[in-house]
């Protein structure tokens, strides 16, 4: 139960605070500037490339959006590159929850040698720049065979440094470690215990970085664009790259036509799950 305190310093018990039209305001502003950039990017993708790049920029939407989308659609092959980024960062949003979320079991409530150490190394990985792997990792998958197979991309991407210690983060706090013990007292092994206690308690947090994950593999760009090519078995980020050009210019209305069809599969993932995630974020956070 939460309690505040009244005027007369009396505390009150479940007592709600109700915005003013001030907050209301600022939440609308808000809003409007954060909305613009994705609708700007409707009304250019509604225009000609020319029309785009004059001064001043159009604010209405125009004509030519149904033209630009189809144009866009067949320039590259934006199916199949819909459907790689869909496994892409499917794969590796539940890789990377799945396995950090064991890793973060175990770096905050199993007791074992060298585990500050340890984790210290796996923090460490996080400060080293992905383009110092770049030559060894291609030639890795240069010697599998891999080159423009989506395995190059996930299998890099299955766990992350990030995705460890974030989870680490939430279980040192989420989950007691009497519900632990209470479970192998009864005689649960190892998986169970994962199963039944520790995947129930992280489930917030797991939806948060499951999120997190799929929202930066889907828009990954630098490493998918060395291991595919666009004529081959691109992802979205990867296709876009070599959309709207020709004749030695390229055309922004097409670019950003195809950067608005890249942007609508997470914004229907958004609405989608937008609720559930924003439960999970908040979930524990009023204290009783």
């Amino acid at each position: 139960m939460t309690h505040t305190f009244t005027r007369d310093g009396r505390r009150g018990a479940g007592r709600q605070h109700h915005a003013g039209p001030l907050a209301y305001v600022l939440l609308g502003l808000a809003a409007l500037v954060s909305l613009f950039p994705l609708y700007w990017n409707l009304v250019a993708a509604s225009h000609t490339g020319e029309r785009v790049v004059e001064a001043p920029a159009p604010l209405l939407p125009g004509p030519r959006l149904l033209d630009n989308l189809s144009f866009a659609w067949n320039q590259v092959d934006m199916g199949e590159a819909l459907v790689n980024t869909t496994v892409v960062a499917g794969l590796v949003a539940l890789s990377t929850v799945l396995f950090s979320t064991l890793a973060g079991f175990a770096f905050a409530k199993l007791p074992f040698r060298g585990r500050n150490a340890l984790l210290a190394l796996v923090v460490a990985t996080m400060t080293v720049p992905p383009q110092l792997s770049v030559i060894p990792l291609y030639q890795i998958i240069t010697d599998l065979g891999w080159v423009d197979q989506l395995q190059a991309v996930v299998l890099p991407s299955l766990v992350a440094a990030f995705g460890v210690f974030f989870m680490r983060q939430f279980l040192v706090e989420a989950l007691p470690v009497e519900l632990v013990e209470a479970a192998r007292m009864d005689g649960a092994h190892s998986l169970r215990v994962v199963w039944h206690v520790v995947f129930p308690v992280a489930r917030p947090a797991m939806a948060v970085l499951g999120m997190l994950v799929f929202v930066q593999a889907w828009n990954d760009f630098f490493w998918p664009f060395i291991a595919l090519t666009p004529d081959g078995n691109p992802t979205l980020q990867v296709a876009l790259a070599g959309l709207g050009s020709g004749n030695h210019s390229v055309d922004q209305a097409i670019v950003l036509t195809g950067a608005l069809i890249s942007t609508l599969p997470l914004l229907l993932v958004f609405a989608v799950l937008g609720k559930h995630i924003v439960g999970g974020i908040t979930a524990g956070a009023v204290k009783s």
